[in-house]
């Protein structure tokens, strides 16, 4: 019945190709999630793994709850802010270049827990 929850702010990645590996560990094990974010090739995966690996040490010290009674219980990419950017064009002209940002939330929490 206990919860873990652990952020990461302005990560250097679209919020849509961070999804891709953020469905792959969505209601799984957490050992199993991590296997699964080892071995894929995804930027969003090792990204997201550093973020997961927080959230089980947060349980681990706080709730005293052991890693493989453990469940990812929400991954969520919101996202973060947008720097704009601009490349230059013919006859002085521009088009602009959006480098987003997302925020990344990982709970994880034991069997018992709903959400």
């Amino acid at each position: 019945m206990h919860e873990a929850i652990a952020k990461t702010k302005y990560v250097r990645i679209s919020p849509r190709k961070a999804r891709l590996a953020a469905n792959l560990i969505r209601g799984m094990n957490v050992e199993e999630a991590l296997v699964q974010l080892n071995f894929s090739n995804l930027k969003g995966g090792i990204l997201l793994k550093k973020t997961l690996l927080s959230a089980i040490a947060n349980a681990e010290t706080l709730h005293s709850v052991q890693r493989r009674d453990l469940k990812v219980k929400e991954v969520r990419i919101d996202e973060g802010p947008t720097m704009k950017r601009a490349k230059p064009k013919c006859r002085g002209g521009r088009v602009p270049i959006l480098k987003r940002m997302s925020h990344f939330l990982i709970i994880v929490g034991t069997e018992g827990t709903q959400r």
